[in-house]
């Protein structure tokens, strides 16, 4: 009984076969329920609230633009009266037409007619502002436009 020789055994070897398995789902699961923002918003925009909202059917052929103050990080460059933000950047009216060549040049040729332009307006911003971006987007052609607003709770009374 001396020939056999008692062999010490460690612990097994852990199985990293179902690894990449399990990272391929975490990853899936980050793509699906991450979103992408395509602009970062430069102002304050608090909504109005409205009782009859429908809801556009294509989001990408909706630009918006972006009325109201600047955020508390750009009031001490841009002050505090209400300024207009295309893409990530503030514009004047002037800058509108461009705005809206370029939005419909990335569009194909036969989504072009149906461009909206959704303006997303602080509730608290003077019509003044409102009408020059109006009459901009006259000019730019860009007649379809949409007013974002905050669905109303009906309050009885």
């Amino acid at each position: 009984m001396g020939k056999f020789a008692k062999k010490e055994r460690g612990l097994p070897e852990l199985n990293t076969s179902s690894l990449p398995d399990l990272i391929f789902t975490v990853l899936f699961f980050f793509m699906v329920v991450t979103t992408m923002r395509e602009s970062e918003v430069l102002v304050e925009v608090r909504v109005p609230s409205a009782s009859e909202l429908t809801k556009l059917e294509k989001k990408s052929l909706v630009s918006s633009i972006y009325i109201g103050k600047p955020n508390r990080s750009m009031r001490a460059r841009f002050g505090t009266e209400s300024r207009i933000q295309l893409n990530d950047d503030f514009a004047e009216t002037t800058e509108i037409s461009n705005f809206i060549g370029a939005e419909k040049a990335a569009l194909s040729e036969k989504d072009q007619p149906y461009m909206t332009v959704s303006l997303r307006v602080d509730k608290n911003t003077r019509m003044g502002i409102v009408t020059d971006v109006k009459e901009a987007l006259r000019e730019a052609l860009a007649l379809k436009i949409n007013y974002s607003a905050a669905k109303r709770e009906n309050i009885a009374e």
